[in-house]
């Protein structure tokens, strides 16, 4: 450390704790730097990491640069000798140098920092930001008194490795009865959906919104699709159904990035909103053209694994803690419960849906007719069936091998689609499929049969051998399953007479 005649100390020297605390006979000694004397007494007073703040008080309730002015020992250690995984983007303390030469610029520091410094409110946080492998326990406390147009707080950290569950739950009355709303919503309910969509009304009327959605995010097939979402009344935004196409996931996944390391994205003016600008043009010329003069946008994730997204646009900026603080639980919350309703959703198509082909797989189908012919079917309905078995799918498989047999397999079930819904599909075998459908009549599934043997002929290779039958009453499913084989075995032998050189050998 470098200390000229005058007393004033080169800022592009590095500092040691012992030296901070040396007098510091001027304030010029770096511009806008204070006599850190009193700030160092109050830093080394707190046993936790504890730092003094500066913001330099604009016009029009903006801020300009926010500075580290001085800190305790523990919190110059998180910085020099950082926790594995917990490294910022130096090791080397500099006092008065601004908070971004530690860490990537996050709009909900610097909130609560021009609310503690400026606005002189006492605020607490409990946060885990994404660059970090760790819950930050926060608190933000004014000092007193101002200097000119810099003001001044206190920030004290707590690191926790795992979320502590106390510091997760320690919050006012009103947003604990809020959150716990949603608790009981979600638990009381056996319609997930319905539930969202009251969950995400609650939460628009929370946050005095014009809008709020959750969109739900597939990072596997890169797909994105709304769970839920709720308007203020006249409101000229529209729903984002609208604008949810298979390009969308790339706007979508693009806002990690302008999210930047942190919990959330809150933007509640223009200045924040230049912000959006420079790190997401595109999305920013999105937001500006549909309406949107403030966002506040969460990630939903369960186990660190990213599902989706939940926003509030053109909320009540003024009420921006409050909101921040019941969406940081609320988030936590429903990020657990989505994914455990995904999971379910997942574990339910692997036990029924035939992952090649896409379609109804045979446990599905085997269900689906125990559930016709149980005694609390009444049977009022008519019930078809057709088996639909691929032609030539062994030959296939031995001539080109397996992935031109599963290609051929795709196309045909392409083809049903064509025909029936999805629904009505079920792999029965390996080459054999079932149409089951109810309220039909035998002109009518004849007239099917014929379709599907149009349809087959827009795929290559594709040909069927059908058969159907119709039985009047449903719970006569399975001899309509007999039947139907029988007759499916008939066309087949007329097939390969007509076709001897696919008859398999």
């Amino acid at each position: 450390m470098q200390i000229d005649a005058a007393g004033r100390i080169d800022p592009s020297d590095g500092f040691t704790l012992s030296q901070i605390n040396e007098p510091m006979r001027s304030p010029e000694a770096v511009p806008g730097m204070v006599d850190t004397m009193d700030f160092q007494t109050i830093a080394d007073s707190m046993a936790a990491m504890t730092c003094i703040v500066s913001v330099e008080k604009l016009e029009r309730d903006r801020y300009g640069k926010i500075r580290i002015v001085t800190g305790n020992r523990a919190y110059i250690d998180s910085i020099e000798h950082p926790a594995p995984g917990a490294e910022m983007l130096t090791d080397r303390f500099i006092p008065n140098s601004e908070y971004t030469d530690y860490l990537t610029r996050d709009l909900n520091f610097e909130d609560y920092c021009y609310r503690a410094a400026v606005k002189k409110k006492c605020l607490h946080s409990y946060a885990h930001p994404d660059r970090l492998p760790v819950w930050l326990n926060m608190s933000f406390l004014p000092l007193w008194p101002d200097e000119g147009n810099l003001c001044y707080c206190m920030y004290v950290m707590e690191i926790n490795f795992e979320p502590d569950s106390a510091s997760i739950s320690n919050t006012s009355a009103e947003i604990a009865a809020g959150v716990l709303k949603t608790c009981v919503q979600l638990r009381g309910s056996n319609d997930f959906q319905a539930t969202m969509a009251d969950i995400i009304k609650d939460i628009r009327k929370l946050c005095d919104a014009e809008h709020c959605c959750i969109l739900i995010m597939d990072e596997q097939e890169r797909t994105c699709s709304v769970l839920c979402e709720a308007f203020s009344v006249d409101t000229p935004l529209v729903t984002m159904e609208k604008y949810v196409d298979d390009s969308f996931f790339e706007i979508a996944d693009s806002w990690k990035g302008t999210i930047m390391g942190s919990n959330c994205l809150i933007i509640k003016n223009e200045q924040d909103m230049e912000v959006v600008r420079e790190r997401n043009p595109l999305w920013y010329e999105s937001l500006t053209s549909a309406g949107a003069k403030n966002i506040v946008l969460f990630p939903l994730k369960s186990r660190d694994q990213l599902l989706g997204y939940i926003w509030a646009v053109n909320y009540d900026a003024e009420n921006v803690v409050n909101i921040k603080d019941t969406l940081e639980i609320t988030t936590f919350i429903l990020g657990s419960e989505l994914g455990n309703h995904l999971l379910l959703d997942r574990l339910k198509i692997l036990s029924s849906k035939d992952m090649l082909t896409g379609v109804n797989n045979r446990n599905e189908m085997n269900n689906y007719v125990d559930s016709l012919c149980a005694e609390t079917n009444e049977g009022t309905n008519s019930v078809g069936v057709i088996f639909a078995d691929l032609n030539g799918l062994k030959r296939v498989n031995d001539a080109r091998g397996h992935n031109a047999g599963d290609a051929l397999l795709k196309d045909a079930a392409a083809a049903l689609r064509e025909v029936f819904s999805n629904e009505e599909i079920f792999r029965a075998g390996g080459d054999e499929f079932c149409l089951i459908v109810t309220d039909i009549t035998m002109e009518e599934l004849a007239k099917k049969m014929d379709e599907i043997r149009k349809a087959s002929g827009h795929y290559e290779g594709v040909f069927f051998a059908l058969g159907g039958s119709v039985e009047e009453s449903s719970r006569n499913v399975r001899l309509a399953l007999r039947h139907a084989d029988e007759n499916m075995y008939e066309d087949k032998a007329k097939f390969y007479r007509e076709h001897p050189e696919l008859e398999p050998r």
